[in-house]
């Protein structure tokens, strides 16, 4: 069984999480980049990233490969921004059909809900089988144990769908 993960993060509690679930599912790891790097100033990070988000923006990315042809599974990552993904998700969707396909959703924030990010994800991707959704509240500055054991559970439950 084949897995990517495909995710974007800012400050690294997003990576963090990708490279978890990837060490346990010996999956490919694919990081988009932005060709314009988001600002990680406190007011800066919240304006633009909040901004892109919601209005709909699909920045420019560095170039990545990826065959969706290849890939039993595609795992998503994204930060929550303005109550919903971060922008570069939003283009890798669109530049790549994952219709048909088997889905799984992880999502870092700073608390509250997930739910509206995870619903706003599923709409865009479409015609898919969404197998398992993950929410982590700061992974780099909570328990990591407590991180470490949510996503075990994640990948399990991804395990017995495939």
């Amino acid at each position: 069984m084949r897995i990517a993960i495909v995710y974007y993060s800012l400050e690294g509690n997003t990576k963090y999480a990708a490279e978890k679930i990837g060490e346990t599912l010996s999956a490919d790891i694919i990081p988009l980049i932005p060709v314009k790097a988001y600002p990680d100033g406190k007011v800066s990070k919240y304006f633009w990233g909040g901004k892109g988000a919601v209005f709909g923006e699909t920045p420019k990315l560095e170039e990545y490969r990826f065959d969706r042809d290849r890939y039993d599974l595609v795992i998503l990552g994204t930060p929550i921004w303005a109550g919903t993904f971060a922008p570069p998700l939003r283009t890798f969707i669109g530049d790549n059909n994952l219709t048909g396909g088997k889905i799984a959703l992880f999502m870092s924030c700073s608390g509250g809900s997930t739910e509206k990010c995870a619903i706003q994800l599923e709409k865009e991707i479409g015609d898919c089988a969404v197998v398992s959704t993950l929410r982590l509240v700061d992974p780099l500055k909570s328990s990591q144990a407590a991180v470490d054991n949510s996503i075990m559970d994640f990948c399990e439950e991804i395990k017995r769908s495939l």
